[in-house]
């Protein structure tokens, strides 16, 4: 009897790690993925090499990353974007820097910047969609946060939300300042 590929071995213990991890049976992997019981359970040990159809299947139904399957991870690793290479929005208000931390996928749902500020800098924004809300904290320095007729003057470690369906803004005050913005859609 020949010995199984070391690709299957690995394959098989990740499916079954996934499928019992999430306290599925079998038969309930089968209903949620369309491969049938047998093929799960001949694919869990490692007597069978499955499509990559099927394979795409089982991991869209267990939830776990198709890519690091293989390596015997069955959670997506971890995604690192160095400082120096997230994406700069150039041009938008006077003494700022916008850094953008969120993924693209999740723009006009939930995103996440870094602004820089210069002393006297300011962001002026028009307003976003109906229900929009930010949240900012203030890292480094001072700054007045305005919405609407609303305004409220912050230092380091303080956090306002406020309502970005309105007119609003963002100004240093004093001198230089840094703040996380996260920009909540409705």
């Amino acid at each position: 009897m020949s010995a199984r590929p070391d690709i299957h071995q690995r394959l098989a213990a990740s499916l079954r790690k996934a499928r019992r991890s999430k306290g599925l049976s079998l038969d309930a992997v089968a209903k949620l993925s369309g491969v049938s019981r047998s093929m799960v359970s001949q694919i869990e040990r490692g007597e069978s090499s499955p499509t990559v159809a099927t394979l795409w299947n089982l991991t869209q139904a267990l939830q776990v990353d198709f890519a690091g399957l293989l390596e015997g991870r069955t959670t997506p690793g971890i995604e690192v974007i160095r400082g120096e290479t997230a994406p700069v929005i150039a041009g938008r208000g006077e003494g700022v820097r916008i850094r953008i931390l969120s993924p693209a996928e999740t723009v006009g749902e939930h995103e996440v910047y870094d602004l820089a500020l210069a002393a006297g800098g300011r962001l002026v924004s028009d307003p976003h969609g109906p229900g929009c809300r930010e949240h900012l904290t203030v890292l480094e320095g001072e700054v007045t946060v305005a919405s609407g007729e609303d305004r409220e003057r912050l230092r380091a470690g303080d956090t306002a939300r406020y309502f970005a369906d309105r007119p609003h803004r963002i100004e240093a005050e004093g001198g230089p300042a840094r703040v996380l913005l996260i920009v909540q859609n409705a």
